[in-house]
């Protein structure tokens, strides 16, 4: 076993020995100058235009104005990326079409700078978008480069570095009311300072949130209840002391806290709780704490990195069910559990990146270890003779749950490509994980026993792309991506890692003059030995085991393009096309047969978008901006708990629209938007027949005044 104190001294003989030689500083910002777009989605710095797969880019000024305050919200910004909520800051997120609830990992892992988010598929740290220089949305496996949980993709969440050189900050101010709901406030700042000029700097974010509630439990005497007060600050330490070496430290402290916090909502803007609809539940309450340490050194011939994790996790929410008509379960069961998880997880990465040339490599080795507990204490109301409805049943309550996991993994990968020519390029990449788990189940006290397991896998890449034009490119791609196993209960042994296969080709370029710029790409994708439910005969008794018995193939275009006619209009489009569907189960699969779609995958979805800046007088500019993006119903199928004349579970399709307008008067800046114009009130989960669904958050009329210095 690698312990965290062998890392933590190989960091410090690291420091030491780079701290005596020069540095040159990678930048972490996106650079868009004349529209050229720079990103680091590979771990190291490159047009977007030359990166040979799929990446959605959005910059920090982009997400202000397109009020992205949560993943949810990014959602419907990147056509083909959904999500399911458990209350504000519980996310399980999904991409192209990669969407299965069964399994403990992730699908999609979440970055913050080089620290990994993504603690089980069930705890991903959302951040709030706060002082982010960029999100870059990587589509498709990411195996290679970044491991376990990224079999769909990654979504890299990029901060704002100190500046060593300037003293500047920014502070932001902002009332918005939501209909027929609550009014809402934030306060947000940035201060950067440099301690030592050119070499050493402290950079300063934080966020207060309070209100924008609209959910009510009526029962309980609970109006707005799902308004969360937010608390989010984050410290970064850049110190250059040489040309060739930086150190870097990040904290961040998370606190939300948030009254009605099961997110789920009926029709009527309420929230009902199984099986008393008075019933206060308890708080929901998502914190953590992140501390990163990255360490560059500049070799001359390769950049030498280190990137040390730690993460602290506590999560307090409740849950209920109520099955509504068409499940199996309806006027039978309804429940509720009061949950509770502690969670923690150490992770080191060292990592060699070479400094151009028409041979490019990376070298590197990944450890993670991590701890999760889950405590639910819970109650039931049964009813045997299907009579809830009529006041029948009986309470089954003071329930016991406790799951206990642990993980410890490391990987070895490798990424290398060659310039051939002058404008084809070829590479290749290899990735190595490790894996093992323990999990320990109790129904009561100490009954339990612990299980263990190991997982292993070996995860490929292949790609080359042809540079057609100075700004333009073609490439094809083949990566393979899995997500690592899990247990049964007894008697059944571990389900093994899940694998995905995804071969793409696209294109993506601009023209000289950045008047219009374009990315188009198509994929087909197996997912194999997908986990699902399955009844097995144990000596005349039929038990649920999850097991490596399902097969799915996904067929996908995504397409963006964006035009500026004139100076000052911008003009841009994206959309996605989604073919999921589950070819090949077990006979005994419970849950599905061939021939279904997969969960949480809508067919199409597009954004819309289009900004104008202009001067509304002499020395100030002003902008407008409107953003629409539509997305189709997703669905969601189990056979085990609903008729068949209830399947598929759907969403709604739902259409959203925007607009901001804005001015700048000096330093000062005031602006005026609008969010879900038309008051849409649809279902975004399909967990519609559980009542587990949340739903579009009413019109939002709001004022935001800012100040730079």
């Amino acid at each position: 076993m690698i312990s965290k104190t062998t890392f933590a001294a190989g960091v410090s003989v690291f420091a030491m020995l780079a701290a005596t030689t020069a540095y040159a500083q990678e930048s972490d910002d996106a650079v868009d100058s004349g529209q050229v777009i720079v990103v680091t989605a590979q771990k190291r710095e490159q047009r977007l235009i030359d990166v040979p797969m799929a990446v959605s880019v959005l910059g920090g000024e982009d997400l202000e104005q397109r009020g992205i305050d949560n993943v949810q919200d990014l959602s419907f910004a990147v056509p083909g990326l959904t999500m399911r909520e458990d209350g504000p800051g519980s996310y399980t997120i999904f991409l192209r079409g990669l969407a299965n609830q069964s399994g403990s990992g992730a699908l999609v892992s979440m970055y913050l700078d080089e620290a990994p988010l993504s603690l089980s598929g069930y705890d991903q740290l959302s951040p709030v978008p706060l002082d982010f220089a960029r999100v870059e949305v990587l589509k498709g496996p990411q195996g290679t480069l970044y491991g376990q949980g990224s079999a769909g993709g990654t979504i890299r969440f990029v901060t704002n570095d100190p500046n060593t050189s300037q003293f500047e900050g920014k502070l932001e101010g902002e009332v918005y009311n939501v209909a027929s709901g609550e009014v809402g406030t934030k306060l947000s700042g940035v201060l950067n300072i440099p301690l030592v000029q050119d070499q050493l700097a402290l950079r300063i974010a934080g966020a207060y949130e309070q209100g924008g509630g609209w959910i009510d439990q009526p029962e309980a005497g609970i109006k707005d209840g799902n308004g969360t007060e937010l608390i989010n600050v984050r410290a970064k330490l850049l110190w250059t002391p040489s040309e060739n070496f930086s150190a870097e430290a990040m904290a961040q402290i998370h606190r939300a806290d948030t009254k009605l916090g099961t997110g789920f909502e009926e029709p009527d803007r309420t929230v009902d709780i199984g099986p008393d609809r008075s019933k206060a539940m308890i708080p929901k309450e998502f914190d953590f704490d992140l501390y990163n340490l990255e360490l560059r050194y500049d070799m001359g011939f390769a950049e030498l990195v280190s990137a040390t994790t730690y993460i602290e996790h506590k999560h307090q929410y409740p849950f209920t069910y109520i099955p509504r008509p068409g499940n199996y379960s309806y006027n039978i069961v309804e429940g509720n559990d009061d949950r509770w998880v502690d969670a923690d997880q150490f992770s080191q990465e060292l990592r060699l990146t070479s400094s151009g040339g028409p041979f490019e490599w990376t070298l590197g080795a990944f450890y993670s270890e991590g701890d999760r507990s889950l405590l639910a204490l819970y109650e039931y109301l049964y009813a045997p003779d299907a009579d809830i409805s009529e006041g029948g049943g009986f309470l089954i309550g003071d329930q016991y749950y406790l799951s206990k996991s642990s993980s410890e993994s490391y990987s070895l990968f490798a990424d290398a490509s060659y310039k051939l020519f002058d404008r084809l390029t070829v590479g290749a990449g290899i990735r190595y994980f490790k894996d093992k788990q323990t999990s320990l189940i109790e129904y009561a006290p100490g009954t339990g026993v612990e299980q263990s397991a190991k997982f292993d896998s070996v995860d490929p890449r292949f790609y080359v792309s042809y540079q057609y034009s100075d700004n333009a490119s073609i490439y094809a791609n083949v990566a393979k991506g899995f997500r690592s196993g899990g247990f049964n209960s007894a008697p059944f042994a571990p389900y093994k890692p899940e694998k995905i296969f995804t071969y793409e080709i696209g294109t993506k370029g601009m023209t000289s003059d950045g008047a219009f710029s374009y990315d188009i790409a198509a994929f087909f994708t197996k997912y194999k030995d997908m986990v699902r439910r399955r009844l097995v005969n144990v000596n005349g008794a039929y038990l649920s085991e999850s097991s490596n018995i399902g097969e799915v193939e996904v067929k996908g275009i995504e397409l963006g393009a964006a035009v500026r006619p004139t100076t000052g209009f911008t003009f841009t489009a994206s959309a996605a096309y989604l073919d999921s569907e589950i070819v090949a189960t077990d006979a005994a699969d419970t849950v599905n047969i061939p021939g279904d779609r997969t969960d949480y995958t809508p067919k199409f979805s597009i954004t819309l978008g289009a900004n104008y800046e202009f001067d509304w007088s002499a020395n100030v500019p002003g902008f407008v901006r409107v953003d629409y993006s539509y997305r189709d119903k997703v669905t969601y199928i189990d056979r085990s708990s609903f008729l068949p004349s209830a399947l598929p579970q759907a969403s709604d399709d739902i259409g959203l629209l925007n607009a901001r307008i804005g001015a700048t008067f000096g330093a000062v800046g005031v602006e005026l938007y609008g969010q879900n114009i038309g008051n849409v009130n649809k279902a975004i989960d399909p967990y519609q027949g559980w009542a587990n669904s949340n739903r579009t958050r009413p019109r939002v009329i709001g004022i935001k005044g800012s100040v730079n210095f």
